[in-house]
């Protein structure tokens, strides 16, 4: 069963027994608030900086993220030259070409 079912059980549970649906969605507002808090807290983001570091945070990731895709770019790069080169020796191996550039 879900969070979000199991909340809805509890509710319906204290619904029947009286307690106003108004107040009860209070409460668990109020709850989960005060646990996000804590949450935050806990990890060290529940200061005025906390936005600015998590910007900060998906700014360098995103950084990250673009020198990977970058270098991998470069690395496939030199893989197909290195190819092409190799090719070329190969082609100039086979029709005895050495010959023409003085080895």
């Amino acid at each position: 069963m879900t969070g979000d079912a199991v909340l809805a059980t509890l509710m319906a549970q204290a619904e029947g027994k009286g307690v106003d649906l108004i107040t009860l969605r209070a409460l668990v507002e109020e709850s989960s608030q005060a646990g996000a808090r804590r949450a935050l807290g806990a990890l060290g983001l529940d200061d005025e900086r906390a936005r600015r570091d998590m910007d900060e945070l998906r700014e360098l990731l995103a950084a990250w993220r673009e020198a990977k895709r970058s270098v991998w770019k470069a690395v496939a790069g030199w893989f197909a030259r290195l190819a092409l080169a190799m090719a070329l020796v190969g082609l100039a191996v086979r029709f005895r070409l050495s010959d023409l550039v003085g080895a």
